[in-house]
């Protein structure tokens, strides 16, 4: 079974081609990294699957639905989440607000919001805290928080899109170590327990290859190798163009 199929994926920019003839799957449960130096199109090709740019050529489809070009709304209708680099969160509201903020949206029901905010998925809203490992700080505002409880947060508002595929842009940026490796594992073990895909990028090569099942390697748009994290370790090619010494630190 698949739940996201890329095909022939490309992108140009004036005279850049920024992504050519992307081409991978992932399947359900699998943790897949995007990995290359910068410039090397890793955001443009995010931007493709989550519908914030339209692909100049080639097909998106997400569990046998061609979802290219659509919309950003649609494609996080039919199952794609994403959380960013720079977490988006609403720092006034509480932890339980923001949580139900995101599944009033997910279930078209943001014109009830002012009308029975006080009731409407606060019981779902408690149950994704609780998965993420924040219940016990619902009440909080979400401006007060640490760092690493912001990416826990931001987790749980792209869980209550109830996504088939996740996509995460540089999870572990600005984290301590022990925070870096803490989310990773609770994306791993929600992964595992909700049968969604995950593909993200990652610059810190320590948390990509002890995170991902498979790494994609991209280099000027084209993907260069592809495989689990030894047969990465092990490629002259991503070795010589953008592993070097990362790639003897991450054995």
């Amino acid at each position: 079974m698949t739940v996201l199929q890329v095909e022939g994926l490309a992108k140009t920019f004036g005279a850049v081609q920024a992504v050519r003839d992307l081409s991978f799957i992932l399947r359900p449960g699998e943790v897949v990294a995007l990995i290359g130096p910068n410039g090397a199109g890793k955001s443009t090709s995010f931007n493709m699957l989550n519908g914030q740019l339209r692909p100049d050529a080639g097909r998106v489809v997400l569990g046998g639905r061609d979802i290219t070009g659509l919309s950003p709304r649609r494609i996080c209708r039919y199952g794609v989440g994403r959380t960013f680099q720079i977490t988006a969160t609403f720092a006034s509201m509480t932890l339980c607000e923001n949580v139900r903020m995101a599944l009033l949206a997910h279930h078209r029901r943001l014109w009830r919001f002012w009308r029975a905010a006080g009731a409407c998925f606060t019981e779902r809203a408690m149950e994704l805290l609780d998965l993420v490992g924040l219940r016990d700080q619902a009440g909080r505002a979400a401006g007060v928080l640490a760092y690493g409880d912001l990416k826990r947060l931001e987790l749980a508002l792209a869980l209550a899109t109830e996504p088939k595929l996740l996509l995460m842009d540089e999870p572990a940026a600005g984290m301590a170590p022990d925070d870096r490796v803490a989310l990773m594992t609770l994306v791993r073990r929600l992964v595992q327990r909700r049968d969604v895909a995950v593909l993200f990028t990652e610059h810190d090569m320590d948390v990509v290859f002890n995170t991902a099942d498979r790494i994609l390697v991209i280099l000027d748009g084209r993907l260069i190798a592809a495989g689990t994290p030894a047969e990465i370790r092990a490629d002259p090619q991503v070795r010589a163009t953008y592993l070097g010494e990362a790639g003897d630190a991450a054995r």
